[in-house]
């Protein structure tokens, strides 16, 4: 009975991605849900551990259509539905991995799953916990130990920005065959020789082939706006250089401390320009404060900033972004001249707290 019932629900999910609506954002969203799915599949049954070798050799669609012609039976008694998994439908909270540099694999996730996250945003770049050139050995090596502490990883923050870069195609798919569907690109820059709309327009081409690129793996890459010089840093900019592509594949990590810094009061101008390609988003909080006579932004704790959150978090459910979050944290925190074991648990500490100050957030706006 139970291979009957594991057989006809494997076939529902196949269906359900092949008939997925056309809304950019459900697409992707729930291919992400399809992977968290298979991922708790393979961990509900010793028979399914066969499947789990073959994770790196498959797509999403065609493991389960695989493992459903299989027949292999689980119990539902066994099927435990993991943290993040429970929060299906709601944006997944996750660690900026940057900010556990210090600590391994395991250890990262495990502080991770301590403080409170849902899930990780997995720095794959040089200099990150993943580095491009060892991507097909290390991240599947990253994604079980995050899997291990009962997390996710939901996006990866990336340099990608040429899919002529010959480690761009192994960290895509790579990342695709472990469920991962979000990334973070790399910035570019202005060549003020040729001029601000020459520049945007001679980087459109990049990025439409970088989209087909990502569709080809079922991702989407989306550009972060950041404060400063760079492309995005008006925000409006990364709309002139994306806006005629799918934003199924491309678009834009809104980074509504950026935004503010450089917008003011208007930036809800901007995410309402960008708003069809916003599927992720980065948090954090700033200040601005005269430093030895001059003005400079500072970055501080959630909530102990200048960024008007409730009008953000209201924009967020109008606009129904409901992709990860990635939660930053720029301001002053426990360093390396801590033991190890110390500057771990006062880190755990200080995260905690912002934690569940977003949590709050994000609950007051109803979301």
């Amino acid at each position: 009975m139970y291979i009957q019932v594991f057989s006809t629900l494997c076939g529902y999910v196949s269906t359900w991605l092949d008939d997925i609506p056309t809304d950019p954002f459900f697409e992707l969203y729930s291919r992400q849900q399809a992977g968290r799915f298979r991922v708790a599949l393979m961990k509900s049954n010793p028979l399914l551990e066969e499947e789990r070798k073959l994770m790196l050799k498959t797509t999403r669609r065609n493991f389960l259509k695989s493992t459903a012609a299989a027949g292999l039976g689980f119990t539902m008694a066994g099927f435990d539905i993991e943290p993040a998994q429970a929060a299906a439908g709601h944006s997944p909270i996750c660690i900026f991995s940057k900010h556990l540099q210090f600590l391994d694999y395991e250890s990262m996730a495990e502080a991770a799953a301590e403080i409170g996250f849902d899930g990780i945003d997995l720095t794959v770049r040089p200099g990150g916990h993943v580095l491009p050139e060892n991507v097909e050995r290390d991240l599947p090596r990253a994604v079980k130990a995050v899997e291990k502490a009962g997390l996710q990883v939901n996006m990866m923050t990336t340099r990608i920005t040429d899919p002529a870069d010959k480690t761009v195609e192994p960290i895509l798919r790579t990342a695709s065959d472990l469920g991962i569907t979000f990334y973070r690109m790399g910035y570019l820059r202005y060549d003020h020789e040729k001029g601000i709309a020459e520049s945007l327009y001679d980087y459109r081409p990049m990025m439409q082939e970088l989209a087909e690129l990502n569709e080809k793996y079922g991702m989407h890459g989306a550009y972060q706006n950041h404060s400063g010089t760079r492309v995005g840093g008006p925000v409006w900019d990364i709309w002139v250089m994306i806006r005629d592509i799918d934003p199924r594949y491309l678009g834009c990590q809104y980074d509504v401390r950026h935004a503010t810094l450089e917008g003011g009061y208007s930036w809800p101008l901007g995410f309402e320009l960008l708003k069809p390609f916003v599927k992720i988003t980065a948090i954090k909080d700033f200040v601005w404060e005269k430093q030895n006579g001059e003005w400079k932004h500072s970055s501080v704790p959630l909530g102990e900033g200048m960024v008007d959150f409730k009008t953000y978090f209201d924009m967020v459910k109008r606009f129904n972004v409901q992709g990860p979050i990635s939660l930053h944290f720029e301001y002053d925190m426990p360093g390396d001249e801590l033991s190890l074991s110390v500057r771990t648990q006062r880190t755990i500490e200080v995260m905690q707290k912002d934690v569940q100050t977003l949590r709050k957030m994000i609950g007051n706006a109803g979301i």
